[in-house]
Protein backbone atom coordinates (compact mmCIF):
# COMPACT_ATOMS: atom_id res chain seq x y z
CA UNK A 1 0.00 0.00 0.00
CA UNK A 2 2.79 2.44 0.90
CA UNK A 3 4.56 1.74 -2.40
CA UNK A 4 1.37 2.45 -4.32
CA UNK A 5 0.61 5.62 -2.37
CA UNK A 6 4.20 6.87 -2.78
CA UNK A 7 3.97 6.41 -6.55
CA UNK A 8 0.71 8.36 -6.60
CA UNK A 9 1.50 11.20 -4.19
CA UNK A 10 5.31 11.58 -4.13
CA UNK A 11 7.01 13.01 -7.18
CA UNK A 12 10.38 11.41 -7.95
CA UNK A 13 9.65 8.97 -5.10
CA UNK A 14 12.89 6.96 -5.46
CA UNK A 15 15.19 9.97 -4.91
CA UNK A 16 15.50 9.31 -1.17
CA UNK A 17 18.28 11.87 -0.61
CA UNK A 18 16.08 14.78 -1.75
CA UNK A 19 14.74 16.75 1.21
CA UNK A 20 11.29 17.21 -0.34
CA UNK A 21 11.02 13.48 -0.99
CA UNK A 22 12.15 12.70 2.60
CA UNK A 23 9.51 15.05 4.01
CA UNK A 24 6.83 13.60 1.74
CA UNK A 25 7.61 10.08 2.95
CA UNK A 26 7.48 11.32 6.55
CA UNK A 27 4.03 12.86 5.97
CA UNK A 28 2.76 9.77 4.15
CA UNK A 29 3.94 7.30 6.81
CA UNK A 30 2.60 9.56 9.56
CA UNK A 31 -0.87 9.82 8.03
CA UNK A 32 -1.10 6.08 7.33
CA UNK A 33 0.05 5.42 10.90
CA UNK A 34 -2.60 7.72 12.37
CA UNK A 35 -5.41 6.07 10.38
CA UNK A 36 -4.36 2.48 11.17
CA UNK A 37 -3.76 3.15 14.88
CA UNK A 38 -7.08 4.94 15.38
CA UNK A 39 -8.91 2.03 13.73
CA UNK A 40 -7.03 -0.46 15.92
CA UNK A 41 -7.71 1.56 19.07
CA UNK A 42 -11.42 1.69 18.32
CA UNK A 43 -11.67 -2.03 17.68
CA UNK A 44 -9.59 -3.08 20.69
CA UNK A 45 -11.28 -0.65 23.06
CA UNK A 46 -14.68 -2.06 22.13
CA UNK A 47 -13.43 -5.63 22.48
CA UNK A 48 -11.68 -4.87 25.78
CA UNK A 49 -14.75 -3.15 27.24
CA UNK A 50 -17.07 -6.01 26.26
CA UNK A 51 -14.72 -8.72 27.57
CA UNK A 52 -13.48 -6.82 30.63
CA UNK A 53 -9.87 -7.56 29.67
CA UNK A 54 -7.30 -5.10 30.99
CA UNK A 55 -4.71 -6.57 28.62
CA UNK A 56 -6.84 -5.86 25.53
CA UNK A 57 -7.75 -2.39 26.83
CA UNK A 58 -4.10 -1.70 27.60
CA UNK A 59 -3.21 -2.72 24.05
CA UNK A 60 -5.93 -0.40 22.75
CA UNK A 61 -4.54 2.63 24.54
CA UNK A 62 -1.08 1.66 23.32
CA UNK A 63 -2.43 2.08 19.77
CA UNK A 64 -3.94 5.45 20.74
CA UNK A 65 -0.53 6.59 21.96
CA UNK A 66 0.92 5.39 18.66
CA UNK A 67 -1.56 7.60 16.80
CA UNK A 68 -0.38 10.53 18.92
CA UNK A 69 3.21 9.58 18.13
CA UNK A 70 2.41 9.65 14.41
CA UNK A 71 1.03 13.17 14.84
CA UNK A 72 4.26 14.20 16.57
CA UNK A 73 6.17 12.56 13.72
CA UNK A 74 4.25 14.66 11.20
CA UNK A 75 4.99 17.84 13.12
CA UNK A 76 8.66 16.85 13.42
CA UNK A 77 9.03 16.34 9.68
CA UNK A 78 7.25 19.64 9.01
CA UNK A 79 9.52 21.61 11.33
CA UNK A 80 12.66 19.80 10.13
CA UNK A 81 11.90 20.70 6.51
CA UNK A 82 12.06 24.45 7.19
CA UNK A 83 14.77 26.31 5.31
CA UNK A 84 17.83 27.74 7.14
CA UNK A 85 17.38 31.22 8.56
CA UNK A 86 19.70 33.83 10.17
CA UNK A 87 19.21 32.28 13.62
CA UNK A 88 19.60 28.69 12.39
CA UNK A 89 22.04 28.80 9.45
CA UNK A 90 22.48 25.01 9.44
CA UNK A 91 18.76 24.36 9.05
CA UNK A 92 16.22 22.72 11.36
CA UNK A 93 16.96 19.04 10.68
CA UNK A 94 17.44 18.18 14.35
CA UNK A 95 13.72 18.80 14.93
CA UNK A 96 13.33 15.25 13.59
CA UNK A 97 15.51 13.97 16.43
CA UNK A 98 13.51 16.01 18.95
CA UNK A 99 10.27 14.53 17.58
CA UNK A 100 11.75 11.03 17.95
CA UNK A 101 12.67 11.77 21.56
CA UNK A 102 9.15 13.03 22.35
CA UNK A 103 7.66 9.89 20.79
CA UNK A 104 9.99 7.77 22.94
CA UNK A 105 8.94 9.61 26.10
CA UNK A 106 5.25 9.13 25.27
CA UNK A 107 5.86 5.41 24.72
CA UNK A 108 7.66 5.09 28.08
CA UNK A 109 4.93 7.00 29.94
CA UNK A 110 2.18 4.90 28.38
CA UNK A 111 4.02 1.70 29.31
CA UNK A 112 4.34 2.89 32.91
CA UNK A 113 0.63 3.74 33.20
CA UNK A 114 -0.44 0.44 31.66
CA UNK A 115 1.92 -1.37 34.02
CA UNK A 116 0.15 0.20 37.01
CA UNK A 117 -3.27 -0.91 35.72
CA UNK A 118 -1.97 -4.43 35.17
CA UNK A 119 -0.62 -4.66 38.72
CA UNK A 120 -4.09 -3.69 39.96
CA UNK A 121 -5.58 -6.51 37.87
CA UNK A 122 -3.07 -8.98 39.34
CA UNK A 123 -3.91 -7.90 42.91
CA UNK A 124 -7.68 -8.02 42.25
CA UNK A 125 -8.20 -10.58 39.45
CA UNK A 126 -11.55 -11.11 37.76
CA UNK A 127 -12.88 -13.43 35.08
CA UNK A 128 -12.63 -12.30 31.48
CA UNK A 129 -15.23 -13.11 28.80
CA UNK A 130 -13.58 -13.36 25.39
CA UNK A 131 -15.74 -13.36 22.26
CA UNK A 132 -15.01 -14.29 18.67
CA UNK A 133 -14.87 -10.56 17.91
CA UNK A 134 -11.98 -10.19 20.36
CA UNK A 135 -9.93 -12.89 18.63
CA UNK A 136 -10.62 -11.44 15.18
CA UNK A 137 -9.62 -7.91 16.23
CA UNK A 138 -6.43 -9.11 17.90
CA UNK A 139 -5.50 -11.16 14.82
CA UNK A 140 -6.07 -8.20 12.51
CA UNK A 141 -4.05 -5.99 14.86
CA UNK A 142 -1.05 -8.34 14.74
CA UNK A 143 -1.06 -8.33 10.94
CA UNK A 144 -1.53 -4.54 10.74
CA UNK A 145 1.24 -3.79 13.21
CA UNK A 146 3.65 -6.17 11.52
CA UNK A 147 2.91 -4.45 8.22
CA UNK A 148 3.61 -1.07 9.85
CA UNK A 149 6.90 -2.41 11.19
CA UNK A 150 7.93 -3.56 7.69
CA UNK A 151 7.18 -0.30 5.88
CA UNK A 152 8.45 2.03 8.62
CA UNK A 153 11.72 0.11 8.90
CA UNK A 154 12.17 -0.02 5.13
CA UNK A 155 11.48 3.67 4.50
CA UNK A 156 13.31 4.71 7.68
CA UNK A 157 16.46 3.05 6.35
CA UNK A 158 16.04 4.45 2.85
CA UNK A 159 15.65 8.07 4.00
CA UNK A 160 17.82 7.64 7.14
CA UNK A 161 15.07 8.77 9.52
CA UNK A 162 15.40 8.17 13.27
CA UNK A 163 11.71 9.07 13.64
CA UNK A 164 10.52 6.29 11.32
CA UNK A 165 13.05 3.86 12.82
CA UNK A 166 11.61 4.65 16.26
CA UNK A 167 8.10 4.07 14.90
CA UNK A 168 9.23 0.74 13.42
CA UNK A 169 10.65 -0.34 16.78
CA UNK A 170 7.38 0.58 18.45
CA UNK A 171 5.40 -1.36 15.82
CA UNK A 172 7.32 -4.62 16.26
CA UNK A 173 7.02 -4.37 20.05
CA UNK A 174 3.26 -3.86 19.56
CA UNK A 175 3.14 -6.95 17.35
CA UNK A 176 4.80 -9.04 20.06
CA UNK A 177 2.68 -7.61 22.89
CA UNK A 178 -0.60 -8.08 20.99
CA UNK A 179 0.41 -11.66 20.21
CA UNK A 180 0.93 -12.17 23.96
CA UNK A 181 -2.55 -10.78 24.61
CA UNK A 182 -3.98 -13.15 22.00
CA UNK A 183 -2.25 -16.13 23.64
CA UNK A 184 -3.68 -15.01 26.99
CA UNK A 185 -7.16 -14.81 25.49
CA UNK A 186 -6.90 -18.28 23.92
CA UNK A 187 -5.60 -19.73 27.19
CA UNK A 188 -8.42 -18.15 29.16
CA UNK A 189 -11.04 -19.30 26.68
CA UNK A 190 -9.85 -22.91 26.46
CA UNK A 191 -8.62 -23.64 30.01
CA UNK A 192 -10.32 -21.07 32.23
CA UNK A 193 -6.89 -19.95 33.46
CA UNK A 194 -6.82 -16.14 33.39
CA UNK A 195 -3.42 -14.47 33.29
CA UNK A 196 -4.83 -11.22 31.94
CA UNK A 197 -3.10 -8.98 34.49
CA UNK A 198 0.26 -10.70 34.03
CA UNK A 199 0.06 -10.41 30.26
CA UNK A 200 -0.94 -6.75 30.63
CA UNK A 201 2.21 -6.27 32.72
CA UNK A 202 4.24 -8.05 30.05
CA UNK A 203 2.76 -5.77 27.38
CA UNK A 204 3.69 -2.74 29.47
CA UNK A 205 7.24 -4.07 29.78
CA UNK A 206 7.54 -4.44 26.00
CA UNK A 207 6.24 -0.92 25.52
CA UNK A 208 8.69 0.60 28.01
CA UNK A 209 11.63 -1.35 26.59
CA UNK A 210 10.82 -0.12 23.08
CA UNK A 211 10.56 3.45 24.33
CA UNK A 212 13.86 3.33 26.22
CA UNK A 213 15.70 1.77 23.24
CA UNK A 214 14.31 4.38 20.88
CA UNK A 215 15.17 7.22 23.28
CA UNK A 216 18.76 6.00 23.60
CA UNK A 217 19.24 5.93 19.82
CA UNK A 218 17.76 9.41 19.46
CA UNK A 219 19.83 10.88 22.29
CA UNK A 220 22.94 9.43 20.65
CA UNK A 221 22.04 11.27 17.44
CA UNK A 222 21.50 14.54 19.33
CA UNK A 223 24.79 14.22 21.20
CA UNK A 224 26.69 13.26 18.06
CA UNK A 225 28.10 9.88 17.07
CA UNK A 226 30.95 8.71 14.85
CA UNK A 227 29.93 8.64 11.18
CA UNK A 228 29.32 5.40 9.34
CA UNK A 229 32.50 3.62 8.26
CA UNK A 230 31.19 3.15 4.71
CA UNK A 231 30.49 6.89 4.46
CA UNK A 232 34.02 7.77 5.60
CA UNK A 233 35.49 5.32 3.10
CA UNK A 234 33.43 6.88 0.31
CA UNK A 235 34.67 10.39 1.13
CA UNK A 236 38.26 9.13 1.31
CA UNK A 237 37.91 7.42 -2.08
CA UNK A 238 36.53 10.60 -3.65
CA UNK A 239 39.49 12.63 -2.37
CA UNK A 240 42.19 10.11 -3.34
CA UNK A 241 40.70 9.57 -6.81
CA UNK A 242 42.07 13.01 -7.80
CA UNK A 243 45.64 13.44 -9.00
CA UNK A 244 48.04 14.94 -6.47
CA UNK A 245 46.17 13.78 -3.35
CA UNK A 246 48.47 11.70 -1.12
CA UNK A 247 46.23 11.05 1.87
CA UNK A 248 43.63 12.50 4.23
CA UNK A 249 43.35 12.93 7.98
CA UNK A 250 41.50 14.92 10.66
CA UNK A 251 38.13 14.25 9.05
CA UNK A 252 35.25 15.64 11.11
CA UNK A 253 31.60 15.06 10.19
CA UNK A 254 29.11 17.58 11.59
CA UNK A 255 25.54 16.26 11.60
CA UNK A 256 22.77 18.87 11.87
CA UNK A 257 20.04 16.40 11.00
CA UNK A 258 19.31 14.05 8.10
CA UNK A 259 20.43 15.59 4.83
CA UNK A 260 22.30 18.40 6.61
CA UNK A 261 25.81 17.03 7.02
CA UNK A 262 29.01 19.07 6.82
CA UNK A 263 32.52 17.67 6.44
CA UNK A 264 35.93 19.14 7.20
CA UNK A 265 39.19 17.30 6.49
CA UNK A 266 42.89 17.76 5.77
CA UNK A 267 44.21 16.59 2.40
CA UNK A 268 47.92 15.83 2.07
CA UNK A 269 49.49 17.23 -1.11
CA UNK A 270 53.08 17.36 -2.46
CA UNK A 271 54.96 20.33 -1.01
CA UNK A 272 56.65 21.01 -4.36
CA UNK A 273 53.40 21.07 -6.33
CA UNK A 274 51.78 24.03 -8.05
CA UNK A 275 49.49 25.36 -5.35
CA UNK A 276 47.23 27.21 -7.81
CA UNK A 277 46.57 23.89 -9.56
CA UNK A 278 46.22 22.04 -6.25
CA UNK A 279 43.72 24.65 -5.04
CA UNK A 280 41.70 24.09 -8.21
CA UNK A 281 41.77 20.34 -7.57
CA UNK A 282 40.57 20.88 -3.99
CA UNK A 283 37.63 22.93 -5.33
CA UNK A 284 36.74 20.08 -7.67
CA UNK A 285 36.91 17.56 -4.82
CA UNK A 286 34.56 19.66 -2.71
CA UNK A 287 32.08 19.78 -5.62
CA UNK A 288 32.38 16.00 -6.11
CA UNK A 289 31.71 15.34 -2.43
CA UNK A 290 28.61 17.53 -2.61
CA UNK A 291 27.35 15.81 -5.76
CA UNK A 292 27.99 12.25 -4.53
CA UNK A 293 27.09 12.53 -0.84
CA UNK A 294 25.01 15.71 -0.56
CA UNK A 295 27.43 17.05 2.05
CA UNK A 296 29.17 20.42 2.12
CA UNK A 297 32.93 19.87 2.49
CA UNK A 298 35.72 22.19 3.60
CA UNK A 299 39.22 20.91 2.82
CA UNK A 300 42.50 22.15 4.29
CA UNK A 301 45.70 21.46 2.31
CA UNK A 302 48.66 19.94 4.16
CA UNK A 303 51.94 20.02 2.15
CA UNK A 304 54.04 16.84 2.46
CA UNK A 305 57.67 16.51 1.43
CA UNK A 306 57.76 13.56 -0.98
CA UNK A 307 61.19 14.18 -2.52
CA UNK A 308 63.59 14.15 0.43
CA UNK A 309 65.06 10.66 0.87
CA UNK A 310 65.92 11.02 4.56
CA UNK A 311 62.39 12.22 5.35
CA UNK A 312 60.87 9.32 3.42
CA UNK A 313 63.02 6.76 5.26
CA UNK A 314 62.28 8.26 8.64
CA UNK A 315 58.56 8.43 7.91
CA UNK A 316 58.62 4.70 7.09
CA UNK A 317 60.49 4.01 10.33
CA UNK A 318 58.00 6.03 12.38
CA UNK A 319 55.16 4.14 10.72
CA UNK A 320 56.81 0.86 11.78
CA UNK A 321 57.37 2.06 15.36
CA UNK A 322 53.76 3.21 15.72
CA UNK A 323 52.37 -0.03 14.21
CA UNK A 324 54.46 -2.07 16.64
CA UNK A 325 53.32 0.10 19.55
CA UNK A 326 49.60 -0.15 18.79
CA UNK A 327 47.80 -0.81 15.49
CA UNK A 328 44.91 1.50 16.43
CA UNK A 329 47.20 4.58 16.35
CA UNK A 330 47.76 6.52 13.12
CA UNK A 331 49.89 9.58 12.35
CA UNK A 332 49.97 12.51 9.95
CA UNK A 333 51.54 15.94 9.30
CA UNK A 334 55.00 14.37 9.27
CA UNK A 335 57.98 16.68 8.75
CA UNK A 336 61.61 17.04 9.87
CA UNK A 337 63.66 20.06 10.91
CA UNK A 338 67.42 19.41 10.80
CA UNK A 339 70.05 21.21 12.88
CA UNK A 340 73.81 20.89 13.43
CA UNK A 341 73.44 18.68 16.54
CA UNK A 342 70.02 17.05 16.24
CA UNK A 343 66.93 16.66 14.07
CA UNK A 344 63.38 17.27 15.25
CA UNK A 345 60.90 14.72 13.92
CA UNK A 346 57.52 16.46 14.07
CA UNK A 347 54.14 14.77 13.58
CA UNK A 348 50.67 14.24 15.05
CA UNK A 349 49.31 10.91 16.26
CA UNK A 350 45.61 9.98 16.36
CA UNK A 351 44.35 7.86 19.26
CA UNK A 352 40.84 6.72 20.29
CA UNK A 353 38.96 8.76 22.89
CA UNK A 354 38.99 5.84 25.35
CA UNK A 355 42.63 4.90 24.81
CA UNK A 356 44.27 2.91 27.61
CA UNK A 357 47.21 5.34 28.04
CA UNK A 358 47.15 9.09 28.62
CA UNK A 359 48.12 11.41 25.77
CA UNK A 360 51.37 12.27 27.50
CA UNK A 361 52.26 8.63 28.16
CA UNK A 362 51.73 7.38 24.61
CA UNK A 363 53.56 10.38 23.09
CA UNK A 364 56.51 9.79 25.44
CA UNK A 365 56.55 6.07 24.63
CA UNK A 366 56.77 6.67 20.87
CA UNK A 367 59.32 9.48 21.26
CA UNK A 368 61.61 7.23 23.31
CA UNK A 369 61.48 4.50 20.66
CA UNK A 370 62.38 7.01 17.94
CA UNK A 371 65.31 8.29 20.01
CA UNK A 372 66.47 4.70 20.64
CA UNK A 373 66.49 4.12 16.88
CA UNK A 374 68.88 7.05 16.39
CA UNK A 375 69.99 9.42 19.15
CA UNK A 376 70.08 12.42 16.81
CA UNK A 377 66.28 12.23 16.33
CA UNK A 378 64.02 13.99 18.85
CA UNK A 379 60.28 13.53 18.38
CA UNK A 380 57.86 16.44 18.79
CA UNK A 381 54.43 14.83 18.96
CA UNK A 382 50.94 16.32 19.21
CA UNK A 383 48.08 13.99 20.12
CA UNK A 384 44.76 14.21 18.23
CA UNK A 385 41.51 12.36 18.85
CA UNK A 386 39.76 10.30 16.18
CA UNK A 387 36.37 11.87 15.33
CA UNK A 388 35.42 9.13 12.87
CA UNK A 389 36.78 6.00 14.60
CA UNK A 390 37.68 4.71 11.13
CA UNK A 391 40.69 6.78 10.06
CA UNK A 392 43.69 5.10 8.51
CA UNK A 393 47.32 6.14 8.18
Amino acid sequence: MIKLLSKIFIENHENYSDQKVRSAYGYLCGIVGIVINILLFTGKFVAGTISGSVAVTADAFNNLSDAGSSIISLIGFRLASQKPDPHHPFGHGRFEYIASLIISMVIILMGFELGKDSVGKIISPSAVEYSTLTFVILGISILAKFYMFIYNRSIGRKIDSTTLKATATDSISDTISTFAVLVSAILGKTTGIYIDGWVGLLVAGFIMFAGISSAKETIDSLLGTAPDEEFCKKVQDIVLSHDGMIGIHDMIVHNYGPGRVFISLHAEVPSDGNFVEIHDTIDNIEHDIMNETGCLATIHMDPVDVRDEETAKMRAKVAQIIAETDSCISFHDFRMVSGPTHTNVIFDIVVPHDYKHSDEAIAKMIAEKIHEHDEKYFAVIDVDKDFTAHQQV
